[in-house]
C-alpha cells in the first residue's frame, strides 16, 4: 500500500515539475523576444541621466511602457512627483518589484569608450546603472503579468518606481506612506561586476546639509567686522575628522563643501557642508549624527555664526532573507551569466587595464558566483527600509567589466554599452522566475515570512531615520 502511495505521489510530482520548468522557459523566451525594446528604453534613460527627484523623462517613459502593458498607474505617490506604483492582477500573493532610474551628478561619460571622456563635462551620468535597474525590473514585472494571464493564476504584481535612491531616500517615504502594506514579498536587483544572489547587509546612513550664516565684510579693509561662515565650516570639518578617531571601525563619514563663499576679498556670509554618516548599526548612525550636530553647534559658537541643518536622507541597513535568496540563486543559475562578443571582449580588456589591482578575469561575467552570505561593508541603499517592512530579496548582475566599482566613469561607460544591456537581461529573467516561484509556491512565502519575523525580533518598531520630514525635492541644490 505504501509503495502504491509513493509511486502515485511521484507520478503527480514529475508532471508538475516539468510544467514548472516549461513555464520558466517560456518566461525567459518572452523576455528575450523583447530584448531590443528593453535595450532601447535603458539607453533612453541613460541619455536622460536625470538626478534624484528630477527624473521626469525617465519616470514617464517607464510609466508609459507599463501602461501599454496593461498596468494601472498611480503617479506622484508619497509626495514625490517622479514616484509611482504600477499594479496588475488581484488577490494574493502580492509581489512587489523595485525599479530605480536616477543618475549621479557630475558623472558624465561617453558610452562604450574605455577611457575617461565626459559626454558633457560636469553633467550627470548613470554611474550606478539605474538606467538598467529600472528597465530590467520593468521587464520582469511585465513578464510576471503575462504569466499570470497565461496561467490564469491569482495574484498581484506591483512595480514600484522609486526616485532619488542616490542620497534622496525615495523608498523611505514610500515605506512611511504605507505603500508596501499588504505586500507579501519584494524583489530587486542592482547592476554590478559579477553575477550573484548572495544575501548580505549594507550600511545604514544619515545625510544632511549644515548651513552657516555669518557677517560679510571687506576681507582686507575691515576684517574685524566680519564673521566668516566658511571658518565655521572649516572648524566643523576639523572636529568631524578628530571624531573619526573615536568611532568604531565600521564607521564611514564623508562630506563636501557645497558653498564656501563668492570672492576671496569678501568674508563669506554663507557657507554649506553636505555630510554623510554610515554604519552597519542604524542606532550607531543615530548616535554619530547627534555628535555631528553638536560639533556643528560648537563650530557656530566658536566663530560667532548661526547654524541650521537639514536632513536630506537616511536609510536602514538591508535585512537579508536567505529563504528567498536561495530560491533566487537557483533561478540565476538557470539563467546563467553572459558571454562577450569579440568586440565586447576587446573593450572589456581595455577597461580592465584602467582598474589596477581591482581588475579581475574578464570571464567572470559568464560565471554565477557560488552561494554564500556576503560579509564586509558596502554602500547604502533605501532598499534597506523596504527590507525591514516586507521580506525582500535581491541579486547582482554583471553589467560592468569585472572589478569595476560603482560611481565610476567605467560604470557609466559600461552601462551605456551593449554589455550593460546584456547583464540587465540576466537580472530581468532571474527576477521574473523568482516572481513565478513566489506566485506558485505558498510555502516559499510562508518560510520567508517566518524568517523575516524571526529577524525582526519581538520588539521591533520601524522608525525612519528621516523622521517626519517631507521629501527633500531640492536636495541637489
Amino acid at each position: 500500500m505504501n509503495l502504491k502511495v509513493t509511486t502515485l505521489s511521484l507520478l503527480l510530482i514529475v508532471p508538475v515539475t516539468i510544467w514548472a520548468q516549461k513555464d520558466k522557459d517560456n518566461v525567459i523566451k518572452s523576455i528575450d523576444a523583447k530584448a531590443g525594446l528593453y535595450g532601447q528604453i535603458a539607453q533612453q534613460i541613460w541619455e536622460h541621466a536625470e538626478v534624484g527627484y528630477q527624473e521626469e523623462n525617465s519616470s514617464a517613459l517607464l510609466q508609459s511602457e507599463l501602461k501599454k502593458a496593461g498596468f494601472t498607474i498611480e503617479s506622484g505617490v508619497a509626495g514625490m512627483p517622479t514616484a509611482f506604483v504600477a499594479s496588475y492582477g488581484s488577490g494574493k500573493p502580492v509581489v512587489g518589484i523595485l525599479g530605480e532610474y536616477d543618475a549621479l551628478p557630475g558623472m558624465s561619460q561617453k558610452a562604450g569608450v574605455p577611457a575617461p571622456d565626459p559626454k558633457e563635462a560636469g553633467e550627470a551620468g548613470h554611474g550606478c546603472g539605474h538606467n538598467l535597474f529600472g528597465t530590467a525590473s520593468m521587464a520582469s514585472a511585465i513578464a510576471a503579468k503575462e504569466w499570470l494571464i497565461s496561467s490564469k493564476s491569482s495574484g498581484t504584481i506591483k512595480f514600484y518606481g522609486t526616485p532619488a535612491e542616490e542620497g534622496g531616500s525615495g523608498k523611505v517615504y514610500m515605506v512611511r506612506e504605507g505603500l508596501f502594506d499588504g505586500v507579501d514579498a519584494v524583489i530587486n536587483w542592482h547592476p554590478g561586476s559579477s553575477n550573484s544572489a548572495n544575501p548580505g547587509r549594507t550600511l545604514a546612513n544619515k545625510t544632511g546639509k549644515f548651513r552657516f550664516y555669518g557677517v560679510s565684510a571687506h576681507a582686507a579693509g575691515a576684517p574685524e567686522r566680519g564673521r566668516s561662515a566658511l571658518d565655521a565650516v572649516e572648524a566643523m570639518t576639523h572636529m568631524v575628522n578628530m571624531m573619526r578617531e573615536h568611532t568604531t571601525e565600521k564607521t564611514r563619514i564623508h562630506y563636501i563643501i557645497t558653498r564656501g563663499g563668492d570672492a576671496p576679498n569678501v568674508v563669506p556670509a554663507f557657507a554649506e557642508l553636505y555630510l554623510y554618516v554610515r554604519h552597519l548599526d542604524r542606532e550607531e548612525v543615530r548616535s554619530m549624527w547627534d555628535r555631528v550636530v553638536k560639533i556643528a553647534e560648537g563650530a557656530a559658537i566658536g566663530t560667532e555664526t548661526r547654524m541650521e541643518y537639514e536632513i536630506t536622507g537616511g536609510v536602514y541597513d538591508v535585512l537579508p532573507n536567505e529563504t528567498m535568496s536561495r530560491a533566487m540563486f537557483k533561478n540565476l543559475t538557470k539563467v546563467g551569466g553572459l558571454t562577450y562578443t569579440a568586440e565586447e571582449k576587446a573593450y572589456a580588456e581595455k577597461i580592465s587595464k584602467t582598474l589596477g589591482n581591482a581588475a579581475k578575469p574578464i570571464t567572470d561575467a559568464e560565471i554565477v558566483q557560488p552561494y554564500a552570505m556576503r560579509t564586509g561593508t558596502s554602500g547604502s541603499t533605501d532598499v534597506g527600509d523596504v527590507s525591514w517592512t516586507v521580506p525582500t530579496v535581491g541579486l547582482s548582475a554583471a553589467t560592468w567589466v569585472s572589478g569595476t566599482a560603482a560611481h565610476s566613469w567605467q560604470a557609466v561607460s559600461c552601462g551605456g554599452y551593449s554589455i550593460g544591456r546584456k547583464g540587465m537581461m540576466v537580472a530581468a529573467k532571474t527576477m521574473a522566475l523568482t516572481a513565478l516561484d513566489l506566485f506558485k509556491d505558498s510555502k516559499l512565502i510562508e518560510e520567508a515570512k517566518k524568517e523575516f519575523q524571526a529577524s525582526l525580533g519581538p520588539n521591533f518598531k520601524y522608525e525612519s531615520l528621516i523622521g517626519d520630514r517631507a521629501p527633500a525635492l531640492d536636495y541637489r541644490k
